[in-house]
This record gives structure tokens, C-alpha cells and sequence, in this order.
């Protein structure tokens, strides 16, 4: 009678019915291992299935037993991912507004790959986010798998870049629309960084000579070019950590440096905001002062005001013209 071709794969058997079955709450006996194997046609004894377990025990895995009653039962003590890690991921995918609903699903269902079947339903969290919007572009994965791409073969892209408008035609209703009228966009990628919840693109624009952002989900039809990657000069003058960190909100404006005043009870506000290793000055009073690069944009100013009383621009006059200039634009929309 022909040996089954599956004999040969006993080990590897056993492995998957040890990661599917087993965690520190669950175990299996040898008898129950046999019968998983039987199952698929693949004859074992006992003392094979010792052997077994000794050589997955020496190749690494963490098989460890419990007696329970009479019986001796086998589970994986720990694995690649703790089950406290895996939730960490689960809900980082949940909450993720980059990551559409669908992808989402599927993301998750693989990370249950990797617990036990009785722990994976611990995965199912059903973690509340108010408010969550989540993107509907599920070309986005491959848009950031390009970009890294241009990066490090160190080549141009080019790609449409969309925006969203209010149809004219017809039934008025929210359309996405190609800028600079469907005209494709060549850039040198630099640098991907995440802010907001969102991706962006951080890259050399030769035609204007200047380093420009761009949202990824934003961006269409990218394709690596056979180009080589210009603006490298530029580029090593910039901190991009920094440059990503001053483009506030990701919106842009003119850089500047500011001083800003603030009540000492806005310091935790202040370093989620610019990190905990800016520069800073106390005052005599309960106040301090921060000086930091940061673009005047309306964010930066929304931002701002948000604080109310406890936040005041020093210096210098021009960023603080600007910002009285944006509130009595504001002001003028109800008065």
C-alpha cells in the first residue's frame, strides 16, 4: 500500500493543530493529536508523538503540559504575538481611519491567525470610536507600497492628485475631482510620515523647485518612473523629522518662528502637541513661553484659539497681525 505523501508532513501537522487548538487555558492529549492526524491520513503511535513533541520542544516552540485528572494535556505556552499584543493591534486597526472597513476585516481576521481559536474570540473587541470616519480608498495600501518603492530605488513618481468639490451638474453632491485640471503630478519621494490619522508624502517638486506634501490617499494612479530622484541638495539642508513636525496639521502656510505664552496648566497640552523637547522659558508668573517653527496657517490659528486667554503669539508682530487678522475674518462671518 502507497505511504501517504502527507507522512512526511506529520510535524508540521502537529504544529498547526497545536496553534489552532492550544493556549495556557486549553491543552490536547497525545490521543487527541493522533485522531487530528488520523484525520488526514497520517498514521502516528504514541511514542512518535513524544518524539514529535521533544523535536518541536528543541526546534524552539514552547510546549508545555499540565496533568488534568489522569491525563497529560500539550498547549503552547507563548507564541510570536502575546494575546495582550495582538488586542493592541486589533484596536489600532479598528480605530485606524486610513484603513478602510473592509481592509479592516480582513486585517483582523488574519491577526486571529496568529492566537489559538478560543483566545481569537477575544479578538472580536468591537472597539468604539466616536465619530470615526474611515477612508474609502482602498487603493491606498498599494499607494504607500509604490511610494516606498520610489524611495528606495531613489526614482520619480508621477500620479493625479484629487480633491473633493461640490458637483455643479445635475443634483448637487460631493465628487472627487483630479487638481490642477487632471494634470499629472512628477515628484521626487522623500519621505512618508503620518499625521492626523492620515499619510503624507513628502517630496521634491523640480518644476518649483521646493519640497511640497502631499496626502496619500489623495493621490492616484502613482507610477514609478525609470527617472532618478532630483533635489537631493535641498533635501539634506532639511530636517525632515522637523520639516514634517512644522507643516502643522499637514497644511501649509509660511514657516515662522514663533514665541507664544502660555499658562502652565497647558504644558501637556503643549508637549502632545510640539513633543517634550522643545524650548521652553518660565516666567515669574504661572506662565511660559515657547519658541517654536511652525507654519501660519488657519489650523495653526484654529488651534490657537482654542485655547482661549491661557495662550498669547509674543513675537513676532507680523505672526500676530496675522492672527488677529483671521479671527475678525471670522467674526465677520457673524456679525
Amino acid at each position: 500500500m502507497p505511504k501517504n505523501p502527507r507522512q512526511k508532513q506529520k510535524l508540521l501537522y502537529i504544529i498547526k493543530y497545536l496553534e489552532e487548538k492550544t493556549d495556557p487555558n486549553f491543552g490536547v492529549t497525545v490521543a487527541d493529536i493522533i485522531d487530528y492526524l488520523d484525520a488526514y491520513d497520517i498514521k502516528a503511535e504514541r511514542k512518535s508523538i513524544y518524539d514529535d513533541l521533544r523535536t518541536l520542544e528543541d526546534f524552539g516552540l514552547d510546549i508545555c503540559h499540565n496533568k488534568v485528572g489522569k491525563e497529560t494535556v500539550y498547549y503552547l505556552g507563548s507564541r510570536e504575538f502575546e494575546l495582550p499584543e495582538l488586542k493592541l493591534l486589533v484596536d489600532a486597526v479598528q480605530s485606524s481611519k486610513f484603513i478602510t472597513g473592509s481592509k479592516s476585516s480582513k486585517l483582523i481576521k488574519k491577526l486571529e491567525t496568529l492566537a489559538s481559536e478560543n483566545d481569537a474570540k477575544a479578538l472580536h473587541r468591537g472597539v468604539i470610536v466616536s465619530n470615526r470616519v474611515k477612508t474609502t480608498n482602498e487603493k491606498i495600501y498599494y499607494n504607500i507600497d509604490a511610494v516606498n518603492e520610489a524611495i528606495n530605488l531613489r526614482r520619480q513618481i508621477t500620479f493625479y492628485y484629487t480633491m473633493w468639490v461640490v458637483s455643479k451638474e445635475g443634483q448637487k453632491k460631493i465628487v472627487k475631482k483630479r487638481r490642477r485640471d487632471g494634470k499629472l503630478y512628477r515628484v521626487s519621494p522623500k519621505a512618508l510620515t503620518w499625521d492626523d490619522e492620515n499619510y503624507y508624502l513628502i517630496a521634491y517638486d523640480a518644476e518649483e523647485d521646493k519640497i511640497k506634501h502631499f496626502r496619500v490617499d489623495k493621490m492616484e494612479s502613482i507610477t514609478v518612473t525609470e527617472e532618478k530622484s532630483l533635489g537631493s541638495r535641498t533635501v539634506d539642508r532639511l530636517d525632515l523629522a522637523v520639516y514634517s513636525k512644522q507643516i502643522f496639521g499637514m497644511y501649509g502656510g509660511r514657516l515662522t518662528s514663533v514665541k507664544i505664552r502660555f499658562s502652565n496648566d497647558l504644558i501637556g497640552v503643549v508637549a502632545d502637541k510640539f513633543s517634550d523637547k522643545v524650548f521652553i522659558t518660565l516666567g515669574r508668573d504661572d506662565t511660559f513661553t515657547l519658541s517654536v517653527d511652525v507654519m501660519l496657517s488657519p489650523q495653526f490659528f484654529g488651534w490657537l484659539f482654542s485655547l482661549g486667554d491661557k495662550a498669547q503669539i509674543i513675537s513676532p508682530k507680523s505672526a500676530k497681525d496675522d492672527f488677529v487678522s483671521y479671527l475678525r475674518a471670522v467674526e465677520e462671518k457673524y456679525v
